[in-house]
């Protein structure tokens, strides 16, 4: 099915931490042994653990909080800073209240953006500083955290800017272009039908 729909080798391939050994490294040694082609897969992105009241959140422990049950009381910008505000190699504890700190983030950011603009002609409120540092954060085994603290402070400073009749356009649009990148919609509202309806059929699955 790889080779079918994605090619080889493969550029990318995901999983948990868990699944290191014996897992993918036996994948490595059937489909390498079976191809010919190595490497099969060019970059593997393994992710930390997220517990839960103490444990391992796994499907054989019965402890998943899913993503559904946290749309009904989130937006999905607010769970996808919630995710962004942890490295994706460091375990973490979910966490109410942190899923309520990043909604609050999710709605400071999307009025950010909303903002109106002061005229062209007015100062400009400096963003390239937060571009670069976001851009660094990136760059360096994707730090989101790092980059969701520069754009919240950028968010802010857009809010003050904008009550001084400022021009942040600029920084709006560095805002905004981050915000993308992180998966969040920001002027859009509610979840996408689609997303939606990709939850419905793997709910439907795990029963």
């Amino acid at each position: 099915m790889a080779q079918r729909f994605l090619g080889v080798p493969i550029d990318i391939h995901g999983g948990g931490t868990d699944l290191v050994f014996p897992h993918h490294d036996s994948e490595i040694a059937q489909a390498e042994s079976a191809t010919g082609q190595r490497p099969f897969v060019r970059h593997w992105f393994h992710t930390a653990m997220v517990r839960h009241q103490g444990e391992k959140m796994s499907k054989s422990l019965g402890n998943l909080v899913m993503v559904r049950e946290l749309l009904d009381t989130s937006s999905p910008d607010g769970v996808r800073l919630y995710v962004a505000q942890h490295h994706y190699r460091q375990e973490w504890e979910h966490d109410a209240a942190l899923l309520r700190h990043a909604e609050q983030l999710a709605h400071t950011w999307r009025a950010a953006v909303l903002l109106p603009s002061g005229p062209p002609t007015a100062a400009a409120l400096e963003a390239e500083t937060a571009h670069t540092a976001v851009a660094t954060a990136l760059e360096e085994d994707l730090q989101t955290p790092r980059a969701v603290a520069v754009l919240s402070q950028l968010a802010h400073r857009i809010q003050a800017a904008a009550r001084e009749r400022q021009n942040v356009a600029q920084a709006q649009r560095v805002l905004r272009h981050y915000g993308q990148i992180l998966g969040l919609r920001l002027a859009a509202e509610g979840m996408a039908e689609h997303v939606r309806h990709g939850w419905d059929m793997h709910l439907a699955r795990l029963h």
